[in-house]
């Protein structure tokens, strides 16, 4: 378990300083919202390490704390120290978001065979929290973004 929520753990960190690059770094037509909107994102993100850690703590695990232990442990692949356009992050951000949700699935499934129900029941608040983050981004990149682009 502690390896699993490990590598959660890591990826929600990678996760939460990509979309604060992003929010940092957003260019063009729909900043205003966008830049927001990723804002949204990377406190609900922010949260949920807080609870993946905490909950370990609480099974006596220990959670890595060290940015080069996240980076050993994460497959989420980190931001560039670039632009980026509301297009291209939110095709990032829906991949990793479908990835994150395939995560706490799985770490779900683990708790439930080891009858770690708290650890079960904070995974229901993310699995929550990915479905509708991946289906509203999965909107977001139908829509067009500049003016006279067709949907």
């Amino acid at each position: 378990m502690e390896k699993e929520l490990n590598k959660l753990l890591a990826d929600l960190v990678v996760e939460y300083h990509k979309l604060q690059s992003f929010h940092w770094y957003l260019k063009g037509y729909h900043f205003f919202d966008d830049h927001k909107k990723f804002e949204e994102y990377y406190g609900d993100i922010a949260d949920a390490v807080d609870g993946v850690a905490e909950n370990m703590l609480k099974l006596g695990l220990k959670p890595e704390s060290t940015m080069k232990g996240f980076m050993a442990l994460s497959t989420i692949e980190e931001a560039k120290n670039k632009e980026v356009t509301s297009e291209e992050a939110y095709e990032i951000i829906l991949k990793d978001f479908k990835q994150l949700l395939d995560e706490v699935k799985s770490v779900k499934a683990l708790a439930e065979k080891d009858d770690v129900y708290v650890t079960s029941n904070l995974m229901d608040d993310y699995i929550e929290l990915f479905s509708k983050a991946e289906w509203m981004v999965g909107e977001e990149t139908k829509k067009p973004h500049f003016p006279g682009q067709d949907a």
